[in-house]
């Protein structure tokens, strides 16, 4: 007697195993049932302490013979943030896109001289959400297909697309979640940029820009877009994003500011630094991203009910209060995508979240900011 086609096909969900879980494959928000089918198959690693900062922290030349940019290959991997893109593209990520958490922390201070404290923080919070604590491995690209027969496993592994942690709406050159591609570079949005860096910067795009910019794509996203959020963590790494190009895209040589928008699509296009370009001199962190917000204050809210109807959160953490945005992270984020770990995945997300935390210290004070532990102390 033949099974009915729904019955057949719920059978084969849990008789299948899964033919090839990727090693950076995110297990944030599987079911008991699908790590359970998983995490025999992944080869554990003990996740690797963050490196320290630089000894050397002075301008130097990046785009080095050691260092050459190449063109993607058959299923190299990129995704919604040009630095690491350009990172890769360069050699100083794996040039496939997928990495451990203190690849990328050296990466980010040896390609670009990022603070070390700036890079733990956004590494590891990238990481929680959607690398994988187990392998201690993170793809830089956005959510990719499994292959074969892969249930109980989810349709989709990996990457820095999960919306509004890392990824966001009101991006400068990615368009928002809601309307699809919200990872590969858009050239409409980054005309609009240019366009802004023309009107308020003489062609180049600095701190007075990136303010009308930022004020400009909030503006578009709560018009066009009924789902848009600006909430923490987002609402940070916007403002972060606004000045990260002027950071870390000007030359280290140069260093007053203003970037050049044809250098700029370099970067957001190509994920290429232009030839001789040397990195900032001395260590960058999210130098000017208050005075991006103060141009055209708003609070942390979300489009409610449709567009042009932007309601104000009083729960989200705003750039005054740090703390805030670290508690909540792990409190709300992370604890909501491993709502019951065990064993070894408890062990590998305690210790990330110790590596997270780590910075606070250096920011806020442990004081001030004492450290929370979501799924107890081992």
């Amino acid at each position: 007697m033949r099974l009915p086609i729904f019955y057949t096909a719920i059978f084969s969900l849990f008789t299948h195993r899964v033919i090839a879980f990727p090693a950076h494959g995110s297990l944030a928000g599987l079911s008991k049932e699908q790590l359970e089918a998983i995490i025999p198959m992944l080869e554990v690693r003990e996740p690797a302490s963050p490196p320290g900062p630089l000894q050397d922290t002075s301008a130097k030349l990046v785009n080095d013979k050691a260092h050459p940019w190449q063109p993607l290959r058959p299923g190299d991997i990129r995704g919604p943030c040009p630095g690491l893109n350009t990172l890769a593209s360069h050699g100083y990520l794996p040039r496939n896109g997928i990495a451990s958490p203190s690849q990328i922390i050296e990466a980010a201070q040896e390609g670009f001289n990022m603070l070390n404290g700036l890079a733990i923080f956004l590494t590891y919070a990238a990481h929680l959400v959607d690398g994988n604590m187990l392998t201690d491995k993170l793809s830089i690209g956005g959510k990719t297909p499994l292959t074969g027969p892969a249930p109980p496993a989810p349709a989709i592994v990996g990457g820095l697309d999960t919306h509004a942690v890392f990824e966001g709406d009101t991006s400068m050159t990615r368009a928002d979640f809601f309307f699809g591609n919200n990872h590969d570079f858009n050239e409409t949005l980054f005309d609009e940029m240019v366009k802004f860096a023309d009107k308020f910067g003489a062609g180049k795009y600095n701190l007075t820009v990136a303010g009308e910019y930022r004020w400009q794509r909030i503006q578009d996203s709560i018009a066009t877009n009924p789902t848009m959020s600006f909430v923490s963590p987002r609402y940070f790494t916007a403002y972060g994003e606004s000045v990260f190009a002027i950071n870390f895209f000007v030359d280290g040589r140069q260093d007053d500011g203003q970037l050049d928008m044809k250098v700029a699509r370099g970067f957001f296009q190509d994920s290429r630094m232009p030839d001789g370009f040397f990195r900032a001199n001395g260590p960058k962190g999210t130098d000017g991203a208050s005075q991006v917000a103060a141009a055209h204050p708003i609070a942390p809210g979300r489009n409610v009910g449709g567009v042009n109807n932007y309601v104000v959160d009083p729960t989200s953490a705003d750039l005054s209060t740090g703390c805030l945005l670290y508690t909540n992270f792990v409190n709300q984020t992370v604890r909501s995508l491993y709502p019951n770990p065990t064993g070894a995945l408890r062990k590998a997300l305690n210790k990330n979240l110790d590596f997270f935390y780590s910075p606070i210290i250096q920011f806020e004070g442990a004081a001030s900011c004492p450290q929370v532990f979501p799924f107890g102390k081992d």
